[in-house]
């Protein structure tokens, strides 16, 4: 754990001296702001622009963060200017954007007319998301509400908006018309994740948006005092409490406590760093051999933002590897915000002969496929794109392990062998496998 810190923390210190602006993705993040209107297939600008507050506020839903106040982002950026700058471009500072702030952010095509939207973009506060979908929250009193159409940002078009029964465990407790959402608020299914410090009262925050004190807590004593001791900072935590910065909203689960301010939530209410996550919330559950809306039946997340009920079966958590040692939310020029190129940052860990793997005198012996190609991709079959997001677009499992053809047949999961090679079967697959030398023939049934 020592050595896992440090190197988090050499990481972090010399992701400052990154680029204002790079290309992730094919996405520009520039500090230009955008003053042109949407234009269909063309990049979003992210450029995160959290208010200035006059007055700290405290930290809403919860006592357990006795005497600290939440003073926004703009505090953080006069000591820490480089690392501000390159957050402020990153999804995590403009997860929920205004149109008319930053019209550039807009993806979905309004356009031309299509009976999938019965709304006006002039009816739209806030946009969310631009990496898989965009959505559309119009506000009704002091709530929000999605759109029932989203814009599907890989394959350019309009779909359907609306969660159906058996889905979702919220779904019961909002009962809703075919196609409609403007019974399911998004202060109690949404908000609390795609913002800092978030009132399940006032319904309103400190920054719509992640902003700095949602994973280091609340800055106002660090703001008058700078010092280690008055700030949390998550790579020095233990690894359960580390991860437990993402999982809080990187996770499908529930709060302990249900109904709060008269609402179902759908994230933790009243966590906040420095408090203990399983205090508030749970991981969905999951029953080996049932197939559910959330998991498929060997335990793997069965859609997206799931990330943390892969990452805590895991063999690299149980070592002590936290989120923060493959991304830096600060912001790089890698997918994902990685440190690194993906398969650069698996083989920090992972070289031939590794004591952590794999075995084999060459990455070419451990996968038996050809250097650089696509089966010598660590992610390819130890991260597989098997979790929908929306429609044919699938985000990547984050257990880590090799889900073998033989698992496929049993537990009805894809694998990555005929994920690959998409004309075969999985008994081809297995046959395949059984072949395969310094393979042990067991992991492979």
């Amino acid at each position: 754990m020592p050595m896992i810190r440090s190197r988090i923390g050499i990481v972090l210190a010399a992701a400052c001296l990154a680029l204002a602006a790079a290309v992730v993705d094919g996405v520009l993040y520039s500090p230009v702001a955008a003053q042109a209107g949407a234009v269909p297939g063309t990049t979003p600008l992210l450029t995160a622009t959290p208010p200035s507050l006059a007055t700290p506020q405290p930290a809403a839903n919860t006592a357990a963060v006795a005497g600290a106040s939440y003073v926004g982002s703009r505090a953080c950026q006069r000591c820490h200017a480089a690392m501000y700058e390159r957050w402020s471009h990153t999804r995590m500072a403009n997860t929920i954007t205004d149109p008319k702030v930053n019209p550039r952010v807009v993806l979905g095509d309004f356009s031309t007319p299509n009976p999938l939207v019965t709304f006006k973009l002039e009816d739209v506060a806030f946009v969310y998301g631009t990496k898989w979908k965009q959505r559309y929250f119009i506000r009704k009193g002091n709530d929000y509400y999605p759109a029932n159409a989203q814009w599907d940002v890989t394959n350019r078009v309009w779909r359907p908006y609306f969660l159906q029964p058996n889905t979702e465990w919220w779904v019961s407790h909002y009962p809703a018309a075919a196609g409609d959402n403007s019974t399911r608020p998004t202060g109690a299914l949404c908000d609390g994740c795609h913002s800092t410090n978030f009132d399940v009262k006032t319904k309103q925050a400190t920054e719509w948006n992640v902003g700095c004190e949602r994973c280091h807590g609340p800055g106002s004593a660090h703001a008058a005092k700078p010092s280690r001791t008055n700030i949390i900072d998550p790579s020095r935590l233990d690894y359960v409490s580390a991860n437990d910065t993402c999982i809080q909203c990187h996770s499908q689960g529930q709060p302990l406590s249900n109904p709060i301010a008269g609402q179902m939530h759908d994230w933790p209410v009243g966590f906040h760093m420095g408090a203990k996550l399983s205090d508030f919330w749970k991981l969905e559950e999951h029953h080996l051999g049932e197939q559910s809306y959330t998991h498929y039946a060997e335990g793997t997340a069965r859609k997206n933002r799931m990330q943390g009920n892969d990452f805590v079966q895991s063999a690299m958590y149980t070592k002590g590897v936290t989120c923060a040692s493959c991304h830096d939310v600060h912001g790089t020029a890698y997918n994902a915000d990685l440190i690194k190129p993906a398969q650069q940052l698996c083989l920090t860990c992972h070289g031939p002969n590794s004591p952590n793997g794999p075995r084999g005198t060459t990455i070419e012996a451990h996968t038996k496929h050809q250097a650089a190609s696509r089966g010598s991709d660590c992610v390819e079959c130890h991260m597989p794109k098997i979790e929908p997001t929306i429609a044919n677009i699938n985000v990547r499992s984050h257990t880590f392990k090799f889900i073998t053809p033989a698992m496929s047949a049993t537990y009805k999961i894809a694998n990555p062998c005929v994920g690959c090679h998409t004309s075969q079967t999985n008994e081809w697959a297995t046959a395949q496998l059984k072949n395969w030398t310094g393979v042990s023939p067991w992991r492979m049934q």
